[in-house]
């Protein structure tokens, strides 16, 4: 079985999320591989998240591949022009990535190298349409390939918009993503499954599987930060003052994230989880879900 093959036959399908090293070490990859493979239908590579300089995506999904992991390509926009881009996306079929998420990705002034000048060549909607052309056999050009990848295109889509008009903006994104060629969503981080449920209803006719983020807290202050800080993310106050009461806050936020991805299990396709350095926990983490 494949993230493909499980998503079009209906499958509640769990994926997870692994961010490269800032360097040439790649032990615990390979032990994160492990831990993953069998656990896990796909694990997503971070392709230099929050524009941070690390090891890059396509070889880390080529190491995956290795361990006999399935990887999904993060792929962003920001440090690419065209021409890169549709090279790279060859190469990653050559090397036996088959799953790409396409992203426009963070501005670089974010991450570690803040005098980095973005590219933005091309923006996540675009990149899913130059996925689909070379898909057919074709490069932006109209130029035929010799040889053709197949890959299964995803984008990403956040529930939780905390305004009407901002609401309508991320369905009419996702209506623009899935015309372009995305065939599953992975969302933003979700903690109120009921705002969640209300997403899940208006997009139920777009006939695309929708995996719920998840990511793990590991604090009060983690919690906080992203309320204030990260758009379209709310953790309650209720779960907040539960991870502030606990004497261990790492087994927690392991309970807390169980529960959630129990909350969310019936009303979406899958979970995706994002661990944010707690890759070795999510085996734990689908076990106290029950999964």
């Amino acid at each position: 079985m494949s993230l493909r093959s499980d998503l079009e036959s209906g499958k509640f399908v769990i994926t997870a999320e692994i961010g490269p090293g800032k360097g040439t070490d790649v032990t615990e990859i390979a032990e994160v591989a492990e831990l993953l493979r069998g656990r896990v239908t796909a694990a997503n590579v971070t392709d230099q998240q929050s524009s941070v300089m690390r090891l890059g995506s396509l070889a880390t999904c080529h190491l995956l591949v290795d361990h006999h992991l399935e990887p999904v390509l993060q792929m962003t926009c920001r440090d690419r022009n065209r021409i890169a881009l549709q090279s790279d996306l060859l190469s990653a079929w050559v090397l036996g990535v088959h799953n790409v998420l396409a992203l426009t990705g963070d501005l670089p002034h974010l991450g570690d190298h803040k005098d980095a000048i973005g590219v933005y060549d091309l923006d996540s909607v675009q990149l899913l349409s130059v996925i689909s052309r070379l898909n057919e056999g074709y490069d932006m050009m109209g130029n035929e390939l010799q040889g053709k990848p197949d890959f299964f295109a995803g984008a990403v889509v956040n529930p939780g918009a905390d305004t009407e008009a901002s609401f309508d903006l991320q369905l009419f994104k996702m209506e623009k993503k899935i015309k372009a060629g995305a065939k599953f969503f992975q969302t933003q981080a979700v903690y109120e499954p009921d705002k969640f449920a209300r997403f899940m209803k208006r997009v139920e006719g777009f006939g695309v599987p929708v995996l719920a983020g998840v990511i793990p807290l590991k604090s009060v202050g983690m919690a906080r930060y992203m309320n204030k800080n990260v758009s379209g993310v709310f953790v309650p106050e209720e779960t907040i003052q539960r991870l502030a009461a606990a004497e261990d806050k790492t087994r927690a936020g392991i309970d807390l994230c169980a529960e959630l991805i129990r909350d969310l299990k019936d009303l979406c396709q899958g979970v995706h989880i994002m661990p944010i350095g707690w890759e070795k926990r999510v085996p734990e983490i689908l076990d106290k879900a029950g999964l």
